[in-house]
């Protein structure tokens, strides 16, 4: 048996799915700029937020760097640090969001981006 939707659930659901299609259609830059901030950041810092990316990169639009930020740490990137902090996003009004650290394979992939641009700039 399906269960019905109520009016409220069957907007939350749309807009939910639009803000999904919205984040889908971002670029390839759009996440490489995410992963090359996460990584200066965990490289340069022992913990970071999206405060600290936010205001380091442009306007990603609404979602992409909680969604791209979700995708690092599945991907065991970046580790939550046990720490929060409140959000400065005005669209957030002060909720607290993850305290986030580079993991051992983050730290990896930062370390092996870095010898592989030496290497470019001694061959050029």
């Amino acid at each position: 048996m399906t269960k019905r939707l109520s009016v409220a659930e069957r907007l939350a659901s749309t807009e939910k799915d639009a803000l999904l299609d919205d984040i889908a259609k971002h670029s390839e830059w759009d996440r490489f700029l995410v992963e090359q901030a996460v990584l200066v950041f965990g490289q340069t810092r022992p913990t970071f937020s999206c405060n600290d990316i936010r205001e380091a990169l442009p306007d990603l639009g609404a979602g992409f760097l909680g969604a791209a930020i979700n995708s690092l740490r599945r991907g065991g990137v970046i580790e939550h640090s046990g720490n929060y902090v409140p959000s400065t996003s005005p669209d957030t009004h002060g909720h607290v969001i993850s305290v986030w650290k580079l993991s051992a394979k983050g730290h990896a992939i930062a370390a092996q981006r870095r010898r592989a641009r030496k290497q470019r700039r001694a061959t050029a």
